[in-house]
């Protein structure tokens, strides 16, 4: 009688390593682009319960300028100071017919200081201004179970 060979069995487990690498790799280019797609300084935001979306302000050619708690200004991402901010605004503006500012304060900030950036912006000759907010999130009451009487 005459041995036959036989083939080898196939492998039915899927080679999971390759799709673990470009995983990996995609990872670690959002970690680092992440920070990079902030528009913007960070501020915590005053809360609100009936706030207004703007859209506009998550534009990247948007005027924003955000007031930190400890008062320091700034236009975008560049640092400004307030004798400063009329005339930045100005320049940012002279080419466009929409003229529109976003002010995104510290909740913590203090309140002159806020009124004298508002005071700055309209003395640039700014149409309309939007103060930045973070909306409330209102939380149901539970409603507790009454047992029903006999």
């Amino acid at each position: 009688m005459a041995y036959k060979l036989k083939a080898p069995e196939t492998v039915a487990d899927i080679n999971v390593t390759p799709m673990v690498d470009v995983m990996l790799v995609l990872l670690i280019i959002f970690m680092v682009i992440t920070p990079m797609l902030q528009h913007g300084v960070s501020v915590r935001l005053a809360q609100a319960q009936n706030s207004n979306p703007m859209p506009g302000a998550q534009k990247t050619n948007a005027v924003l300028i955000a007031v930190t708690r400890d008062g320091k200004l700034f236009l975008g991402t560049s640092p400004v100071r307030m004798s400063q901010i009329t005339t930045k605004v100005r320049n940012r503006l002279a080419t466009r017919i929409n003229k529109v500012v976003y002010i995104k304060s510290d909740a913590r900030a203090k309140y002159g200081e806020v009124t004298s950036v508002v005071d700055a912006i309209r003395a640039a000759g700014v149409e309309q201004l939007g103060l930045l907010t973070e909306q409330v999130q209102q939380r149901r009451p539970i409603a507790a179970a009454i047992p029903a009487s006999p």
